[in-house]
């Protein structure tokens, strides 16, 4: 259960809470780019470690990239995924991890309303 994650939108902001607790882990802003789509102007991660345990910069940002890609967007985003593993290799310390089970763990991810 704690990889579960309500991911919602209000307005230009995205949010994703730990679905068990309602606690805030990352909160992503956007304002409109120039032609079509938007562009994120500011992200903030939650820095308590009792609510979060950081993986490290890089981590949060490819897991934010992810998040949108794959869950808001419905893209396959095959490429994140598989730079999720790698990192989520390198921060275990072990070279064994299957992809799998970084995959499951962001398909754990749900959409909120």
């Amino acid at each position: 259960m704690d990889e579960k994650w309500n991911v919602f939108a209000e307005g230009d902001v995205l949010f994703r809470h730990r679905s068990w607790t309602g606690h805030g882990v990352y909160e992503v802003s956007f304002t409109r780019a120039a032609g079509p789509g938007r562009r994120i102007v500011s992200a903030v991660v939650e820095g308590d470690a009792q609510r979060y345990r950081n993986m490290g910069d890089a981590y949060d940002c490819l897991m934010m990239e992810l998040i949108i890609s794959a869950i808001v967007l419905g893209e396959p985003a095959v490429e994140l995924r598989a730079g999720l593993v790698e990192l989520t290799a390198r921060a275990s310390g072990r070279s064994d991890l299957p992809s799998g089970a970084v995959e499951h763990s962001v398909l754990g991810l749900r959409s909120g309303s």
